[in-house]
């Protein structure tokens, strides 16, 4: 008997592999959380796949486990070589495997990208993103490593997993040995592309000799390396073909090395850019394909799998915004989905300051242990003043433990700066965000009252008060401050204010980047995987290595000038992983930097700064203040005048960077503890 679901047949088509079946396409790919490296870390860890495995995803795989002290991502990270470890995996697959969900681990080796003093590789070539420079394999370290990863594989077994993902992309050891770039050998596995290839190969087979038959065996295929000196897309088919004779059971999809200068998951990259890359590829074997990066709502996935661009999707973040997604896709509870908007600010920029991950639009994410919704002993009765993402978070997280609560906003929609931040080109995806908290505040019974400013009075009937009213932009003070030509970022981006042709952005933060990113582009101009493809320099025709092409010379909208007090490199609070992205796309689009400026006056001719001890006039038609933003505590004033006790969360407690992720976190941690 066949049930297709009415909306996402292929999603929910179970996967045949032959020895045992998928319950549907959708694999929760592999994601460093950190909970591996801490105390009781097993623990949580089983906790926290756990709940994406009764969200009823059809496969997980494990953050990257090294086979070898080499292999280390950075010293005392995860490794998988001995019996003795095995016992704490079990917490882990037993946990997933009471429900329908199948568990792989993930073996990755570093190799020149390993944070440590011991790292390898094929050649003794440093990577731009390391300080460590690796020490070459000699030929009998290359048969050890391959015997490491037959060795970790079975281990895994023992360990109740169902299979294994080898790591052969992303820039690590594997990648290494397939690439011109980085392999130099004259031996065996170096020199022409059949040895270059020939380690990816011997791992696979050597794993499938150990683990038998009946065990997955996924290999993660970079099928476009975005470096030069990578692969061409006949090597990569040449390696897919041989991979799949080696015996693997899934080729899943790579995308780019960590030291590629083309961003490949990050928010303005457009939804499922990548697919067509492994849609090409599935002409050429015959395994299952899985497409990856930068999907993260349903309607893509099902059109990535209906147009048979690929077997299965994988989602890595999206499971840490949501670990329901696949289940309230099932019943067709799309409004419900709390949508991954590819921010890295909560998972990756954590990782990288080794911080445990969590997610900006779900604190609880990797906390499911320690921080777990518990229903209130007492129901209380609470107004949330500011309808930000502060005062949304809030309510939602308290409505949900079975408050009774009250949200105040008082313009005419909730948003507050995500309003904004929707607006800018590559943050569209905010708009997720907020249609998932309307639609919580529906289902959750929280009454809003929009365009309401709440009097003293009114406020006084509530148990708790919550103040989360936000921030404004702070003026600018000098000379011609009040001229037509000055408008505030929030004018500007929200569309109150045109700008005109040349223009000066004061401040060179988050909301400065921004506000130059907005305007350089067209109004409305919507996400476009061929425009950004042209932009960023992928060469759709993959006519050379690596699959990159010169990017495509765009014609600014406007000329910007981007200017800071401070002499320090611009955007240098912007996201440890995003920030580049940022910088690179404004130069790209000519805008001029200036550093260590003192601001002195506007007038009709333009702004006149001081620079290097050198006075002069920029000649702008528009001057965008971006010079931070002050609190908005005129309620929280006329509280504590009339000494009544309240709450201060978000913006309006702390005003310094327009910062979502700390709003939202103390939002939960409020909610939690009424």
């Amino acid at each position: 008997m066949n049930h297709k679901h009415p909306h996402y047949p292929h999603l929910f088509e179970p996967l045949d592999l032959g020895f045992t079946t998928l319950q549907n396409r959708i694999l929760m790919g592999s994601m460093h959380t950190g909970l591996e490296e801490e105390k009781n870390g097993f623990k949580k860890l089983a906790r926290y796949y756990r709940e994406r495995a009764d969200g009823e995803v059809g496969l997980i795989v494990t953050g990257g486990v090294a086979p070898n002290r080499a292999g280390w991502v950075f010293p005392f990270s995860s490794r998988l070589a001995s019996k003795a470890q095995v016992p704490k995996h079990r917490i882990v697959t037993d946990l997933v495997h009471e429900t329908g969900t199948k568990i792989c681990l993930q073996i990755l080796h570093s190799g020149r990208y390993g944070y440590h003093p011991f790292c390898v590789a094929p050649s003794a070539i440093r990577a731009p993103i390391n300080r460590f420079r690796p020490k070459a394999l000699s030929e009998k370290g290359v048969r050890s490593t391959i015997d490491d990863f037959a060795r970790c594989a079975e281990l895994t077994r023992l360990a109740g997993y169902d299979g294994v993902e080898i790591m052969g992309s992303e820039g690590y050891l594997i990648n290494q040995f397939i690439a011109e770039k980085t392999n130099r050998r004259s031996d065996r596995w170096g020199g022409d592309f059949t040895r270059r290839s020939r380690l990816p190969t011997e791992i696979v087979q050597a794993v499938r000799g150990r683990v038998g038959d009946d065990f997955i065996i996924i290999f993660r295929l970079s099928m476009l390396d975005l470096v030069k000196g990578g692969s061409s897309w006949d090597q990569v088919v040449t390696l897919a073909k041989s991979i799949e004779k080696a015996g693997a059971t899934i080729i899943n999809t790579g995308i780019g090395w960590h030291e590629a200068r083309v961003p490949t998951i990050a928010t303005m990259v457009p939804r499922a850019t990548f697919t067509w890359v492994t849609g090409q590829l599935k002409h050429e074997v015959g395994l299952p394909l899985v497409a990856t990066n930068r999907i993260n709502m349903p309607d893509e996935a099902e059109r990535a799998l209906a147009e048979r661009r690929c077997d299965m999707v994988s989602m890595a973040r999206p499971f840490l915004a949501d670990p329901h997604w696949v289940s309230k896709t099932r019943l067709g509870k799309i409004q419900d989905i709390n949508t991954c908007i590819g921010c890295n600010q909560a998972c990756l920029d954590h990782i990288f300051s080794k911080q445990t991950a969590s997610c900006l639009v779900n604190p609880r994410a990797c906390r499911e242990l320690e921080a777990p919704v518990v229903m209130a002993q007492v129901s209380k009765s609470i107004a949330v003043v500011g309808g930000g993402p502060a005062g949304l978070a809030c309510s939602c997280a308290a409505a949900e433990r079975g408050h009774r609560v009250t949200l105040f906003e008082k313009e005419s929609e909730i948003g507050g700066q995500f309003l904004l931040a929707a607006n800018i080109p590559g943050k569209e995806e905010f708009t997720e965000t907020l249609r998932y908290f309307k639609a919580q505040l529906g289902k959750l019974q929280v009454k809003v009252k929009l365009q309401t400013v709440p009097s003293v009075e009114a406020l006084v009937a509530y148990d708790e008060i919550v103040i989360a009213t936000g921030v404004r932009p702070r003026e600018l003070r000098i000379e011609g401050s009040d001229h037509h030509k000055v408008i505030s970022y929030q004018e500007l981006i929200s569309g109150q204010q045109e700008a005109g042709k040349k223009v000066a952005v004061i401040g060179a933060g988050g909301i400065g980047f921004d506000a130059a990113s907005y305007l350089l582009h067209e109004p409305d101009s919507r996400p476009d995987p061929d425009k950004f493809m042209a932009e960023w320099g992928i060469d759709r025709d993959y006519r050379g290595s690596g699959g990159i092409c010169a990017a495509v010379e765009a014609e600014p909208l406007r000329e910007v000038f981007l200017l800071q007090r401070k002499t320090t490199k611009p955007g240098a609070t912007l996201g440890k992983t995003t920030g580049w992205i940022h910088r690179s796309m404004l130069k790209r689009n000519g805008v001029k930097f200036l550093v260590g400026v003192r601001y002195l006056s506007i007038d009709d001719r333009g702004l006149k700064i001081e620079q290097q001890g050198e006075t002069k006039t920029l000649e702008v038609d528009t001057v965008v203040v971006c010079a931070g933003q002050e609190s908005q505590i005129e309620l929280a004033s006329r509280l504590d005048e009339a000494e009544i006790s309240y709450h201060l969360i978000g913006g309006a407690r702390k005003a310094a960077e327009v910062d979502a992720k700390r709003a939202i976190f103390e939002a939960f941690e409020l909610a939690d503890a009424m």
